[in-house]
């Protein structure tokens, strides 16, 4: 199917699907049919192996670089429901397939680890030369990239063969994957339901098996709220640890981080081993580790902190309650120590108002290098009206209230940094909701409206965010619906070995990679 086609197939999916969208929200109509079985697809084992796998099996011959990218695409059509993918890069990624097929196994073996493996990028905040990059906003619908991302370089030196970008909300400012431009991504558990944001595209399109790792990025919550809602693993890694240059070393003041999306958690040690590191102007680093060894290394004795207040004061659901209690359990069984701890003396409240103030400047800033390029001011229907009004209100920030703004982020990072000397990792849930309604965290609504749901979606994980320390979701609890619910587990800066040991100890004694949402299975 070539690109052009994929477009439009997508242009008349996204006409029914925001009519759907629109008529489920009033709780009238159903769900779109199931997708086609994996049996019906090219190579139906796909599904079942991990990026790592893929490796394996293309080095040893027993598939081809395109083979298995045909596999990919096949499924996107196959799970077109689900509108995970934005911008296609099909015919790009055929190329570089054809040109890897054929090869003996001595050159396989000298190429980069995951030659041929096929991946996908978020469509916000990265750059892939000669490809257009939206931010989900119509804005910025034609806007090409002239160079790679230093992410981008690094996937690509690994190997990986890049076919797509996969959506996200408009400048990942909502906990859901819908926009104007590209319709509503769902659920694969429940196609009437979001599979999160911002990374949503990524979430979903793993879930359904179109491709095993996807990149991600984090900016209050966008790679493990998504992961949550999901059933994946989702780990945000310490400010500075993944490059997000060139041209601009922190994101949103270090609030927004790169990473991945996977169901193992040897894919996601793998892909932060390959990328991690200092980038050119680099100047503040956490260490960096043998992840891959870590995966071998099972944790002893962790002292664990248990938390489970929403600092909003908006309550939590008792499914997530339940999904951090069996966490706690779990973890309790595997010789960990876990007991409550007290987040009071963190200035939440105050770092959430100050986190307002930097995302709409970085929106405003990215907003006028862009009026720039193409000589022209944006006009106001051409953004979502939530981001609409708070780019508008950036403009009256001052450079005081920016500085505030990382002073109390830092004066955050003290709290934990201290109870951190106590305890090796913080546990909660992922979210104090479950995977919400479509149109529920939507951009395109009144600002009361959305900020009631929106504090269910970050009360626990934007405030390692605002203080740059690691955090990882793991997929341990479905609820009574069927519906997967992630546990959050945080480290101290530079912890990621130690999050990605406990992962995969907690994935051998309670493994997930194989539950598929019953739709598509």
């Amino acid at each position: 199917m070539s690109e052009k086609a994929v477009v439009q197939g997508r242009r008349e999916f996204l006409k029914a699907g925001v009519a759907l969208g629109s008529v489920a929200a009033m709780g009238l109509g159903s769900a779109p049919a199931a997708a086609a079985a994996p049996s019906a697809l090219p190579l139906p084992d796909y599904e079942k192996w991990d990026a790592t796998e893929i490796s394996r099996l293309i080095r040893r011959g027993d598939v081809t670089p395109s083979e298995v990218l045909e596999a990919a695409i096949a499924r996107v059509d196959a799970y077109a429901a689900i509108n995970a993918v934005s911008v296609p890069h099909f015919d790009m990624a055929r190329e570089t397939a054809r040109a890897l097929d054929g090869a003996g196994r001595a050159v396989r073996e000298a190429r980069p680890s995951l030659s041929g493996v096929p991946f996908t990028l978020k469509d916000l905040g990265i750059a892939l030369k000669g490809t257009v990059t939206t931010n989900g906003c119509a804005f910025f619908k034609d806007a090409v990239a002239d160079h790679d991302s230093t992410l981008v370089q690094r996937y690509r030196a690994a190997g990986l063969n890049i076919f797509a970008k996969l959506a996200s909300p408009e400048f990942g400012q909502t906990a859901t994957t819908e926009s104007r431009l590209f319709g509503a991504t769902r659920n694969p558990w429940d196609l009437e339901r979001s599979s999160g944001g911002s990374s949503g595209g990524a979430s979903a399109a793993v879930a359904a098996g179109v491709l095993p790792v996807a990149h991600a990025s984090d900016g209050g919550g966008s790679i493990r709220i998504p992961a949550s809602h999901c059933g994946l693993f989702g780990l945000k890694p310490s400010r500075g640890l993944i490059p997000s240059g060139p041209r601009s070393l922190e994101g949103w003041l270090g609030l927004s981080v790169h990473n991945v999306i996977s169901r193992s958690v040897r894919d996601t040690a793998l892909l932060m081993q390959l990328s991690q590191g200092a980038e050119a102007g680099s100047r503040t680093l956490p260490p960096t580790g043998d992840l891959l060894a870590a995966l071998a290394k099972a944790p002893r004795g962790l002292r664990i902190g248990l938390f489970q207040t929403n600092l909003f004061g908006a309550g939590v659901h008792a499914e997530c309650l339940e999904a951090s209690n069996k966490a706690a359990t779990l973890c309790a069984g595997l010789g960990h120590h876990v007991e409550p701890i007290d987040l009071s003396a963190l200035p939440f409240l105050e770092m959430a108002g100050s986190m307002g103030v930097v995302t709409a400047s970085g929106m405003l800033y990215t907003v006028r290098e862009r009026e720039k390029a193409i000589g022209r001011e944006a006009r106001e229907d051409e953004f979502e009206p939530i981001d609409w009004q708070s780019i508008q209100k950036a403009k009256s920030y001052t450079a005081e209230q920016i500085l505030k703004a990382r002073t109390v982020f830092d004066r955050g990072g003290r709290v934990l940094d201290e109870l951190f000397t106590r305890y090796d990792l913080i546990l909660s849930p992922t979210t104090a909701a479950l995977p919400p309604k479509l149109g529920t965290l939507s951009l395109d609504q009144p600002f009361e409206s959305y900020a009631r749901n929106a504090v269910q979606a970050s009360a626990f994980t934007s405030m390692f965010n605002m203080t740059g320390l690691p955090a990882m979701s793991v997929p341990l609890h479905w609820s009574a619906e069927g519906l997967p619910i992630g546990a959050q587990f945080a480290a101290p800066f530079g912890g990621e070995a130690r999050l990605i040991a406990l992962a995969a100890q907690l994935e051998q004694a309670a493994p997930w990679v194989n539950r598929r949402p019953p739709a598509l299975a």
